[in-house]
């Protein structure tokens, strides 16, 4: 078994975790309140640009070429879902410029940032790792079930593709390539996890019920 399916199977509870969390069922069934997804929205692009930018740091660290160029395509595909938000931003009036960070969101980005920054590539693609690989099973955990078309479906669909199932792939393969199994790399992995299960119950609670 490989590093990094051996981490994620480590965290299969922090994955549960956040696929029973009310957001994440809400977004199955459409039922979620818009406004939660809304704050969602502006939260999780205010994430992904600090995503953005690790990759381009562990790209700078990177110890082989081709490595460096992977990591920036990486962040490419974080461009991608950039666009999906700024779609729901149109059509929702969120502004995506002028987010304020909440306290979940500031302690993911923080860490992200922290580790990019003070680490090697081995422990950022670590601390990325869990993102990419825990919305692709959330997706496809969601489009098991076949749900009519609703609000969230887009979102569905996006995180249930072959695409940021990829991306997931890749970034693993880094971890494999680079990580040793040592407890600061299942650290920053759980943390990582944490952070993600955090992040959907701060954006179910923004919004009281």
């Amino acid at each position: 078994m490989s590093l990094a399916v051996k981490l994620w199977h480590e965290n299969r509870d922090l994955a549960l975790a956040s696929l029973n969390n009310p957001f994440v069922q809400g977004l199955r069934d459409g039922s979620l309140d818009r406004r939660r997804f809304a704050y969602y929205v502006g939260q999780d692009a205010f994430f992904l640009r600090a995503f953005a930018r690790a990759y381009v740091i562990a790209g700078a660290k990177a110890p082989e070429w081709e490595d460096f160029i992977r990591l920036h395509e990486l962040a490419a595909g974080v461009f991608g879902e950039l666009k999906l938000h700024a779609k729901y931003a149109e059509s929702w009036g969120v502004d995506l410029v002028h987010v304020k960070a909440a306290p979940a969101t500031r302690r993911y980005t923080d860490f992200v940032m922290a580790t990019a920054w003070g680490f090697d590539a081995a422990m950022t693609v670590t601390a990325l790792t869990p993102c990419m690989r825990l919305y692709a099973w959330l997706g496809r955990e969601l489009a098991k079930t076949e749900p009519p078309a609703h609000l969230y479906s887009d979102w569905i669909h996006t995180y249930s593709g072959e695409e940021i199932d990829g991306l997931a792939c890749q970034l693993e393969g880094l971890v494999d390539k680079y990580a040793a199994d040592t407890p600061q790399i299942r650290t920053i992995y759980r943390y990582a996890m944490e952070c993600e299960r955090d992040f959907f119950q701060a954006a179910f609670t923004s919004i009281p019920g």
